[in-house]
Protein backbone atom coordinates (compact mmCIF):
# COMPACT_ATOMS: atom_id res chain seq x y z
CA UNK A 1 0.00 0.00 0.00
CA UNK A 2 1.79 3.50 -1.44
CA UNK A 3 2.35 5.34 2.03
CA UNK A 4 0.92 8.96 2.08
CA UNK A 5 2.84 11.83 1.33
CA UNK A 6 2.63 14.22 5.52
CA UNK A 7 1.13 17.64 5.22
CA UNK A 8 3.42 19.90 6.27
CA UNK A 9 2.53 21.97 9.42
CA UNK A 10 1.24 25.60 8.79
CA UNK A 11 4.49 26.76 10.63
CA UNK A 12 6.37 24.86 8.38
CA UNK A 13 4.30 25.96 4.95
CA UNK A 14 6.68 28.63 3.11
CA UNK A 15 4.26 28.53 0.36
CA UNK A 16 1.68 29.59 3.03
CA UNK A 17 4.35 31.77 5.02
CA UNK A 18 4.99 33.80 1.91
CA UNK A 19 1.37 34.16 0.82
CA UNK A 20 -0.87 37.51 1.13
CA UNK A 21 -2.74 35.48 3.63
CA UNK A 22 -0.19 35.04 5.91
CA UNK A 23 1.51 38.74 5.93
CA UNK A 24 -0.04 39.67 9.70
CA UNK A 25 1.85 36.68 10.79
CA UNK A 26 5.34 38.22 9.00
CA UNK A 27 4.32 41.88 10.31
CA UNK A 28 4.55 40.19 13.62
CA UNK A 29 7.84 38.07 12.96
CA UNK A 30 9.53 41.51 12.18
CA UNK A 31 8.52 42.54 15.50
CA UNK A 32 9.09 39.64 17.47
CA UNK A 33 12.24 38.38 16.29
CA UNK A 34 14.09 41.60 16.87
CA UNK A 35 12.72 41.97 20.64
CA UNK A 36 14.90 38.44 21.74
CA UNK A 37 18.16 39.68 19.84
CA UNK A 38 18.37 42.64 21.43
CA UNK A 39 17.45 41.11 24.44
CA UNK A 40 19.93 38.47 23.95
CA UNK A 41 22.35 41.05 23.10
CA UNK A 42 21.90 43.42 26.31
CA UNK A 43 20.46 46.56 23.96
CA UNK A 44 18.52 48.73 25.60
CA UNK A 45 19.18 52.14 24.20
CA UNK A 46 20.35 53.69 21.21
CA UNK A 47 21.42 56.93 19.09
CA UNK A 48 20.19 56.62 15.61
CA UNK A 49 22.35 57.77 12.72
CA UNK A 50 20.22 58.66 9.71
CA UNK A 51 21.28 60.03 6.46
CA UNK A 52 22.30 59.28 2.77
CA UNK A 53 23.14 55.73 1.29
CA UNK A 54 24.87 57.73 -1.39
CA UNK A 55 27.56 59.59 0.59
CA UNK A 56 31.21 58.09 0.01
CA UNK A 57 34.19 58.16 1.40
CA UNK A 58 36.40 61.51 0.73
CA UNK A 59 39.23 58.98 -0.50
CA UNK A 60 36.60 57.39 -3.22
CA UNK A 61 35.28 60.82 -4.20
CA UNK A 62 38.76 62.28 -4.21
CA UNK A 63 40.45 59.78 -6.42
CA UNK A 64 36.87 59.68 -8.99
CA UNK A 65 37.49 63.78 -8.96
CA UNK A 66 41.11 63.62 -10.24
CA UNK A 67 40.24 60.85 -12.87
CA UNK A 68 37.84 63.26 -14.29
CA UNK A 69 39.95 66.64 -14.29
CA UNK A 70 42.93 64.57 -16.04
CA UNK A 71 40.58 63.43 -18.84
CA UNK A 72 39.12 67.28 -19.01
CA UNK A 73 42.77 68.23 -18.77
CA UNK A 74 44.24 65.51 -21.60
CA UNK A 75 41.38 65.95 -23.73
CA UNK A 76 39.87 69.31 -24.43
CA UNK A 77 37.86 68.71 -27.15
CA UNK A 78 36.26 65.81 -25.68
CA UNK A 79 36.45 66.95 -22.31
CA UNK A 80 32.95 68.35 -22.63
CA UNK A 81 31.31 65.18 -22.37
CA UNK A 82 32.91 64.87 -18.96
CA UNK A 83 31.76 68.49 -18.05
CA UNK A 84 28.29 67.47 -15.90
CA UNK A 85 30.40 64.59 -14.44
CA UNK A 86 32.73 66.32 -13.03
CA UNK A 87 30.49 68.95 -11.50
CA UNK A 88 28.59 66.11 -9.65
CA UNK A 89 31.97 64.64 -8.41
CA UNK A 90 32.90 68.37 -7.10
CA UNK A 91 29.64 67.89 -5.56
CA UNK A 92 30.30 64.53 -4.33
CA UNK A 93 33.87 65.69 -3.24
CA UNK A 94 32.53 67.98 -1.14
CA UNK A 95 29.62 66.22 0.78
CA UNK A 96 32.23 63.34 1.46
CA UNK A 97 33.25 65.28 4.71
CA UNK A 98 30.08 64.17 6.03
CA UNK A 99 30.99 60.43 6.16
CA UNK A 100 33.99 61.23 8.12
CA UNK A 101 31.94 63.45 10.26
CA UNK A 102 29.64 60.52 10.91
CA UNK A 103 32.11 58.38 11.74
CA UNK A 104 33.92 60.47 14.04
CA UNK A 105 30.98 61.73 15.85
CA UNK A 106 29.73 57.92 16.28
CA UNK A 107 33.12 57.14 17.56
CA UNK A 108 32.81 59.86 20.18
CA UNK A 109 29.74 59.07 21.06
CA UNK A 110 30.94 55.60 21.42
CA UNK A 111 33.74 56.02 23.71
CA UNK A 112 31.83 58.19 25.80
CA UNK A 113 29.50 55.56 26.49
CA UNK A 114 31.73 52.52 27.28
CA UNK A 115 33.16 55.25 30.00
CA UNK A 116 29.81 55.46 32.02
CA UNK A 117 29.28 53.40 35.07
CA UNK A 118 26.33 52.98 36.73
CA UNK A 119 24.54 54.26 33.92
CA UNK A 120 23.39 53.78 30.71
CA UNK A 121 24.78 52.84 28.03
CA UNK A 122 23.90 54.06 24.08
CA UNK A 123 24.47 51.82 21.20
CA UNK A 124 24.99 53.44 18.00
CA UNK A 125 22.24 52.34 15.63
CA UNK A 126 21.91 52.63 11.65
CA UNK A 127 20.12 51.94 8.49
CA UNK A 128 22.49 49.09 8.02
CA UNK A 129 23.37 50.37 4.33
CA UNK A 130 26.19 52.33 2.25
CA UNK A 131 27.46 55.89 2.96
CA UNK A 132 26.47 58.06 6.17
CA UNK A 133 25.08 54.53 7.68
CA UNK A 134 28.49 52.87 7.30
CA UNK A 135 30.08 55.64 8.75
CA UNK A 136 28.15 55.54 11.58
CA UNK A 137 28.68 52.16 12.28
CA UNK A 138 32.50 51.82 11.42
CA UNK A 139 32.87 54.63 13.84
CA UNK A 140 31.33 52.51 16.64
CA UNK A 141 33.73 49.91 15.79
CA UNK A 142 36.06 51.31 15.53
CA UNK A 143 35.84 52.40 19.10
CA UNK A 144 35.12 48.83 20.27
CA UNK A 145 31.31 49.43 20.92
CA UNK A 146 28.19 47.62 19.80
CA UNK A 147 27.32 48.70 15.67
CA UNK A 148 23.19 48.41 14.85
CA UNK A 149 22.05 48.55 11.38
CA UNK A 150 18.70 48.02 10.84
CA UNK A 151 18.69 46.75 6.76
CA UNK A 152 15.67 47.30 4.39
CA UNK A 153 15.02 45.04 1.58
CA UNK A 154 14.92 47.19 -1.65
CA UNK A 155 14.47 46.50 -5.62
CA UNK A 156 17.96 47.78 -6.00
CA UNK A 157 19.52 45.24 -2.92
CA UNK A 158 20.82 47.53 -0.35
CA UNK A 159 23.36 45.62 1.16
CA UNK A 160 24.62 45.59 4.57
CA UNK A 161 27.67 47.05 5.37
CA UNK A 162 30.61 45.15 7.02
CA UNK A 163 30.74 47.56 10.00
CA UNK A 164 27.69 45.92 11.76
CA UNK A 165 28.23 43.84 15.11
CA UNK A 166 27.45 40.06 15.22
CA UNK A 167 23.96 39.37 16.11
CA UNK A 168 22.69 42.96 15.22
CA UNK A 169 22.42 42.89 11.97
CA UNK A 170 18.74 42.88 11.33
CA UNK A 171 16.77 42.75 7.65
CA UNK A 172 13.36 44.14 7.35
CA UNK A 173 10.71 43.89 4.65
CA UNK A 174 7.99 46.60 6.18
CA UNK A 175 9.12 50.33 6.61
CA UNK A 176 6.66 50.95 9.80
CA UNK A 177 8.13 47.92 11.29
CA UNK A 178 11.92 49.10 10.76
CA UNK A 179 10.91 52.55 12.02
CA UNK A 180 9.24 51.49 14.86
CA UNK A 181 12.37 49.85 15.86
CA UNK A 182 14.00 53.06 15.12
CA UNK A 183 12.19 55.14 17.34
CA UNK A 184 11.80 52.55 19.83
CA UNK A 185 15.01 52.43 21.55
CA UNK A 186 16.19 55.54 20.33
CA UNK A 187 17.42 58.16 23.08
CA UNK A 188 18.38 60.16 20.36
CA UNK A 189 18.61 60.54 16.83
CA UNK A 190 21.22 62.79 14.13
CA UNK A 191 19.89 63.47 10.86
CA UNK A 192 22.76 63.75 8.44
CA UNK A 193 21.98 64.99 4.89
CA UNK A 194 19.94 62.68 3.08
CA UNK A 195 17.36 62.40 0.47
CA UNK A 196 13.54 60.99 0.43
CA UNK A 197 14.53 58.34 2.91
CA UNK A 198 16.05 60.66 5.42
CA UNK A 199 13.54 62.99 5.13
CA UNK A 200 11.03 60.47 5.55
CA UNK A 201 12.07 59.29 9.02
CA UNK A 202 12.58 63.16 9.73
CA UNK A 203 9.04 63.67 9.36
CA UNK A 204 7.70 60.81 11.10
CA UNK A 205 10.14 61.70 13.68
CA UNK A 206 9.54 65.15 14.71
CA UNK A 207 5.70 64.48 14.02
CA UNK A 208 5.66 61.84 16.74
CA UNK A 209 7.25 64.00 18.84
CA UNK A 210 5.25 67.13 18.11
CA UNK A 211 2.01 65.02 18.88
CA UNK A 212 3.20 63.64 21.93
CA UNK A 213 3.22 60.02 20.58
CA UNK A 214 6.65 59.76 21.69
CA UNK A 215 6.21 61.00 25.41
CA UNK A 216 10.55 60.35 26.07
CA UNK A 217 12.60 63.20 25.84
CA UNK A 218 14.57 62.94 22.56
CA UNK A 219 17.29 65.07 21.23
CA UNK A 220 17.48 65.91 17.70
CA UNK A 221 20.31 67.00 15.56
CA UNK A 222 20.53 68.19 12.14
CA UNK A 223 23.66 67.68 11.40
CA UNK A 224 25.01 70.42 8.22
CA UNK A 225 22.97 73.75 8.84
CA UNK A 226 23.72 75.26 5.30
CA UNK A 227 22.25 71.68 3.44
CA UNK A 228 19.29 71.47 6.02
CA UNK A 229 18.29 75.22 5.84
CA UNK A 230 18.34 74.90 2.16
CA UNK A 231 16.17 71.77 1.77
CA UNK A 232 14.10 72.59 4.81
CA UNK A 233 12.49 75.87 5.22
CA UNK A 234 10.95 75.62 8.69
CA UNK A 235 10.54 79.59 9.18
CA UNK A 236 8.28 79.12 6.01
CA UNK A 237 6.34 77.05 7.69
CA UNK A 238 6.36 79.01 10.92
CA UNK A 239 5.20 82.49 9.05
CA UNK A 240 1.97 80.34 6.90
CA UNK A 241 1.18 79.11 10.52
CA UNK A 242 1.50 75.33 9.60
CA UNK A 243 3.92 75.15 12.83
CA UNK A 244 4.25 76.74 16.09
CA UNK A 245 7.29 78.72 16.66
CA UNK A 246 7.83 76.44 19.73
CA UNK A 247 8.00 73.85 17.11
CA UNK A 248 11.78 74.74 16.54
CA UNK A 249 12.69 73.81 19.80
CA UNK A 250 12.25 70.13 18.97
CA UNK A 251 15.61 69.80 17.16
CA UNK A 252 19.07 71.46 17.06
CA UNK A 253 21.94 71.97 14.35
CA UNK A 254 25.12 70.90 14.52
CA UNK A 255 28.21 71.70 12.03
CA UNK A 256 31.05 69.81 13.76
CA UNK A 257 31.88 66.73 15.41
CA UNK A 258 32.79 68.04 18.72
CA UNK A 259 29.84 70.55 18.49
CA UNK A 260 26.77 67.74 18.01
CA UNK A 261 28.68 65.25 20.66
CA UNK A 262 29.10 68.03 23.14
CA UNK A 263 25.27 68.94 22.63
CA UNK A 264 24.32 65.14 22.81
CA UNK A 265 26.28 64.06 25.87
CA UNK A 266 25.40 67.08 27.97
CA UNK A 267 21.11 66.31 26.90
CA UNK A 268 21.53 62.81 27.71
CA UNK A 269 23.46 63.18 30.44
CA UNK A 270 20.54 65.50 32.04
CA UNK A 271 17.78 63.32 30.52
CA UNK A 272 19.16 60.31 31.90
CA UNK A 273 21.73 61.13 35.13
CA UNK A 274 23.71 58.40 36.98
CA UNK A 275 22.29 56.40 39.87
CA UNK A 276 23.86 57.44 43.08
Amino acid sequence: MKRLQRTPKAYKNLEFLSSPQARTIRILAEFLEPVNRFRQQGIRDTIVVFGSARTQPPAVTRKRLTVLRRKVKSSPRTGLRYQAELQQAEVDCEISKYYEDARELSYKLTKWSKSLRDGRHFAICSGGGPGIMEAANRGAIDAGGPSVGLNISLPFEQDSNKYISKGLGFEFHYFFIRKFWFVYLAKALVMFPGGFGTLDELMEVLTLVQTGKVKKKLPIVLYGRAYWDEILNVKAMVKYGMIAKSDLQLFSYADTPDEAFGFLKKELSRIYPRKK
